[in-house]
């Protein structure tokens, strides 16, 4: 499977939906509204939508039924990154090329862009769109809201700010990558499967599948980023070579989580495999 001709023809779907569903740029109040598109568009590869369109693929139903799901992951991802460039998180000045959001509109604009898209996110979610049953769409809802919130992704954030910079033990480091990076990674997973009918059985081999690959994903940002000064990465406690063997271990054990799911299950197999070995 050609991988990047999948992320970029599921890219389509998802940015035209992004940009139909959000306000204009223009619609008041127009500071808001710009700052919150301002590092959705042009985005990134759009891998999680692009899982999210996978997943539903792998358990027999058309990409357009996950469209509300990749919406809203992707919604949750940007709003992520708004926040963590802000001057109190990661203080960084510019993402994606670009200058950060609270450096093109200031730091309250910032908090408040984020804040926007995370709501969006959900009101994307509600959208009946492609199919789905409202009870479906319910179930996406709360398992979105697990991986965004204290239990994940936010929680995640919380102990890599203070993450000990002597610790070395690889157990704490991936058990914030898990809440940090993989919640995210295993809801557009679970969401996109929801919305395509899975049924529990399925949801629960793909969320472990999710899991999995989400820290091989992390893992894989940290043998790209070797040398760098973070504390919570895999390639400080055990060095480039060991993390990226752990990185590809986790990676066959999330494969082996697909087995059953035949030829359906190929474009997510894909995207795994190319998340681990190129991540964003």
């Amino acid at each position: 499977m050609d991988t990047r001709a999948y992320l970029a023809e599921r890219r389509i779907l998802v940015d035209r939906a992004l940009d139909a569903w959000l306000p204009a740029a223009d619609q008041p109040p127009e500071t808001l509204h710009a700052a919150m598109r301002h590092l959705l568009f042009p985005g990134g590869k759009r891998l999680r939508p692009a899982l999210a369109f996978a997943a539903a693929e792998a358990v027999g139903a058309v990409p357009e039924r996950a469209l509300s799901a990749a919406a809203a992951v992707e919604l949750v991802h940007t709003y992520s990154l708004v926040h963590d460039d802000l001057p109190c998180m990661d203080d960084d000045d510019e993402r994606r090329g670009r200058p950060s959001v609270h450096v093109a509109f200031g730091e309250a604009n910032a908090v408040l862009a984020g804040d926007a898209l995370l709501a969006a996110a959900f009101e994307c979610l509600a959208r009946d769109e492609g199919g789905s049953s409202a009870g479906q769409r319910l179930l996406a809802a709360r398992d979105l809201s697990i991986a965004a919130g204290s239990l994940g992704l936010v929680g995640g954030q919380a102990d890599d700010l203070i993450f000990d910079s002597t610790e070395t033990e690889p157990a704490r480091i991936e058990s914030v990558h898990a809440r940090k990076s993989a919640a995210l990674i295993a809801a557009s997973i679970v969401c996109g499967a929801r919305l395509g009918g899975a049924d529990e059985t399925r949801i629960r081999r793909l969320r472990g599948c999710g899991e999995l690959a989400g820290v091989a994903f992390q893992i894989a940002d940290d043998v790209l980023d070797a040398g760098e000064d973070d504390p919570c990465s895999l390639v400080r406690a055990v060095g480039v070579e060991a993390a990226a063997r752990r990185g590809e271990e986790l990676l066959g054990e999330s494969l082996q989580l697909l087995e059953d799911f035949g030829e359906p299950a190929e474009a997510l197999r894909g995207l795994l495999g190319y998340a681990l070995r190129r991540s964003e």
